[in-house]
C-alpha cells in the first residue's frame, strides 16, 4: 500500500475519534444524521468530523492536545536517542499534526513546519539506516507512525532488490 493510501485510511479513522468540545451557546441540531444537543459552556465528547463542522460554524470550541508541544517533545526525545535508535511516535502523530497545522496562522505555520522538517529529517535518516540493514521488528514497529512504517518497508524492499540485482540470487 502506498503512503498516500495509508494516510487517507488512517485520517478517516482519526476523524471518527471523539474529541472534547465546549458549546458556545445552547444548541440542538442534526449534523448528517448525528444528533447534537448541548448547553452553553457544557463540555462533551463528539466525533472529530462533527466537531470540525460545528467549530467552523462557530457553535463549539474544540479542546485538543497542543500539537506544537507534542512536536517539541518528539524532537527533544529524538535528539537524545543515539543514531541507531528511534524515539516512539504515536501511530497518528503526523496525521494529528497536519490537521492541527491547517488551523494555524501563516507565521505560526512556518515555525511549526520548520520544526517538523527537522524531526522528519532526523527520523528519515535513522529509518533509512535501519531499513537497509534489517527487517521491521515488532519493537521498532511500535515506535513508528503509520507513514513511517510504509516508508520503512519500501526502503527495506528496495534495498533487498538492489542487493539481489548486484549480488545475484543466493544459492
Amino acid at each position: 500500500m502506498e503512503i498516500e493510501d495509508v494516510v487517507k485510511v488512517h485520517s478517516i479513522g482519526y476523524g471518527l475519534e471523539d474529541v472534547k468540545v465546549e458549546f458556545k451557546h445552547d444548541l440542538k441540531m442534526d449534523v448528517s444524521g448525528v444528533q447534537i444537543e448541548g448547553k452553553e459552556n457544557e463540555m462533551m465528547n463528539i466525533p472529530r468530523w462533527v466537531a470540525n463542522i460545528l467549530e467552523s460554524e462557530k457553535h463549539v470550541i474544540v479542546h485538543e492536545q497542543d500539537m506544537v508541544k507534542e512536536l517539541k517533545q518528539a524532537k527533544v526525545k529524538e535528539d537524545v536517542q543515539d543514531e541507531d535508535s528511534l524515539a516512539t511516535l504515536d501511530k497518528h502523530f503526523y496525521i494529528k499534526l497536519n490537521a492541527y497545522m491547517k488551523k494555524l496562522e501563516s507565521t505560526d505555520f512556518d515555525k511549526v513546519e520548520s520544526m517538523l522538517n527537522q524531526l522528519v529529517r532526523i527520523r528519515q535518516g535513522k529509518i533509512v539506516r535501519l531499513a537497509d540493514s534489517s527487517k521491521l521488528t515488532s519493537d521498532l514497529l511500535s515506535k513508528l507512525s503509520v507513514e513511517e512504517e510504509v516508508y520503512y518497508n519500501q526502503i527495506h524492499d528496495a534495498s533487498l532488490a538492489f542487493k539481489k540485482q548486484i549480488l545475484g540470487e543466493k544459492k
